[in-house]
């Protein structure tokens, strides 16, 4: 089967999940048109703004997507071959992983627009609300962990193809150039916004081309910033303490802006490279469609390690934080709810389908020992020289790897700030002492696990990180179980994918642990060892506590009746 038609039934998968199982979860919430949202009850300009669905869609698809459905497929790719990757991306997106966005964000707009964690401890009560925070914390910093040594790997990784170049030439420089140009050019769009006030279309017009300006740039400068994993991983992680206490005008807001624009050019870069380059024969499939049920490295078997791999371009816990964090309050009418919180999951599985193809279509050789980023790019580089040449190669190569390092940032300052948020909220802390000592905690704990595992043990990392973040998703829908339950809603569509998802997580947990035991184990199994004994912990007192609402005929400890 070619790479075109494999693209297209996706696609129509996709499509057919939208209209028919979207539809039918829609029915089970009973959306309502007329109910008035949390974005007009408690609207105050800030937080609070009722949004039109379309460009709540692109804010909210900007916010999730960012580097999960790619390090992800193309790590269980890898491992486990193209087809069984592409089977639980296709399945996992259309019944889990959207299913369980859209409840999420229905959930959080019923009940005033709180955080999933707060459902939890309305319907499961105080103490599993507080043991909901310790398990997001926890989960949160392995996704700092995972995403900060994944990048440096990419920061210090080459590519074979750009090698006997005329001018001297490193490509992880020419990527951390190119990626740190362009947060710092997201910083000269916030100041001129912020002091300036020229309107946006010429913000854009600057801005955006000037953006890939930054790739040409890193060509030109790979030899200025070259260091070694460790090295990456500790300035990295110095940006995220600095970037979550920037306002957000002069980082997190610009920044997003212009990685929305880099994010879509990615996107038709898939999607020209897949049917362009495919139809030509320019681009065809090279690797293996299954490489076995038990594979050597870091995951080992297929159940349960290439679903917790794939993590977010499946299904993820970390969409349940932004549904109710963030795109809740800005829901305008009920039914909005489908196409933000179902339709940009779907978006998002297409993401994850160009991340797989960018290992389709290389060589074994090529794949070797190279991190996410590394091989994303690669494969971009070769869909873009599909229609503009080899000539552009470097160029080409470069942007890939730029983009992929552009939506770790994003990924890496919101889960710093929510990191942070949580640590004050548990500690009961405010003002900005309280910030600082929060932030320091969240960034200081990740660094402390890179450094003690040493640079390049992201595939280990990666693995509890997945674990970590779909064990959250199974979290989120008992709370929301036990809600439906208890307002007379059906709940089946929502219970099964939980129970699977909680046995895939828990059996990971469990491996990792034993793994942890084993006499010689690495650095990073024994640091994964622990942290895995704590989510165990954790997860097994929500499930006990859920397990009794579900089975129980009482109204339990919810503080109030929420909006059913």
């Amino acid at each position: 089967m070619s790479l075109p038609l494999i693209a297209a039934v996706f696609l129509v998968l996709l499509a057919f999940g939208y209209r028919f199982y979207g539809s039918f979860i829609a029915r089970q919430f009973r959306l309502d048109g007329a109910a008035t949202t949390p974005a007009h009850t408690r609207q105050d300009g800030v937080d609070f703004v009722p949004t039109k669905p379309f460009y709540l869609l692109g804010q909210h698809f900007s916010a999730i997507a960012a580097a999960g459905p790619i390090a992800g497929p193309i790590l269980a790719a890898q491992q486990f071959g193209w087809l069984p990757a592409l089977l639980w991306i296709a399945v996992g997106s259309v019944f889990i992983g959207a299913m369980h966005d859209f409840a999420t964000l229905v959930a959080s707009v019923r009940h005033g627009a709180v955080s999933i964690a707060e459902v939890v401890r309305s319907h499961l009560g105080p103490t599993a609300g507080l043991a909901m925070l310790a398990f997001i914390w926890v989960a949160l910093v392995y996704v700092i962990v995972a995403f900060t040594d994944a990048t440096a790997a990419t920061f210090v990784s080459g590519d074979a193809e750009l090698e006997g170049l005329t001018f001297r030439f490193n490509p992880g420089g020419a990527v951390a150039f190119a990626s740190i140009a362009y947060l710092l050019l997201a910083m000269v769009m916030g100041l001129v916004d912020r002091f300036l006030k020229p309107p946006l279309w010429l913000q854009t017009l600057i801005f955006v081309p000037a953006t890939l300006g930054v790739v040409w740039l890193g060509t030109r400068f790979s030899t200025l910033l070259v260091m070694d994993a460790k090295s990456w991983a500790a300035l990295i992680l110095a940006y995220c303490f600095v970037a979550s206490l920037t306002p957000v005008w002069l980082l997190l807001q610009p920044r997003g802006y212009l990685g929305g624009f880099v994010l879509y050019a990615a996107l038709a870069v898939g999607v020209v490279g897949i049917f362009y380059g495919g139809f030509t024969g320019e681009v065809s499939i090279q690797q293996p469609a299954f490489a076995g049920f038990n594979v050597p490295g870091a995951t080992g078997a297929l159940f349960p390690f290439l679903f917790v791999t794939i993590a977010c371009g499946a299904c993820s816990g970390f969409h349940g934080l932004v549904c109710s964090g963030t795109t809740s309050k800005q829901i305008d009418k009920e039914p909005h709810c489908k196409p933000v919180g179902y339709g940009a999951m779907l978006l998002e599985g297409f993401v994850a389908l160009i991340a797989l193809a960018t290992v389709m279509i290389a060589t074994r050789g090529e794949l070797t020992g190279k991190a996410p980023g590394a091989v994303y790019g690669a494969g971009l580089g070769r869909f873009i020289v599909t229609v503009l040449g080899k000539e552009y190669l470097v160029i080409a190569t470069t942007f890939g790897a730029m983009a992929f390092s552009t939506f770790v940032f994003d990924t890496l300052d919101v889960s710093t700030r929510l990191g942070r948020y949580i640590l004050q909220e548990l500690s009961g802390r405010k003002g900005k002492l309280a910030a600082m000592v929060g932030t320091a905690v969240t960034c200081g704990v990740p660094l402390a696990f890179v450094l003690l595992a040493g640079g390049g043990a992201w595939r280990s990392f990666w693995t509890l990180f997945g674990t970590s973040n779909q064990l959250l998703a199974s979290l989120s829908l008992l709370g929301i179980c036990v809600w439906l339950k208890r307002t007379s809603r059906p709940y089946i569509y929502a219970l099964v994918p939980m129970i699977f998802v909680g046995a895939v997580t828990l059996s990971s947990l469990v491996l990792q642990i034993r793994e942890a035991l084993l006499p010689g184990s690495a650095t990073a199994a024994r640091v994964n060892g622990v942290v895995a004994v704590v989510l165990l912990a954790l997860a097994l007192s929500l499930f006990t506590a859920g397990a009794r609402a579900l089975l129980s005929r009482g109204s339990g400890p919810q503080a109030a009746a929420p909006a059913v």
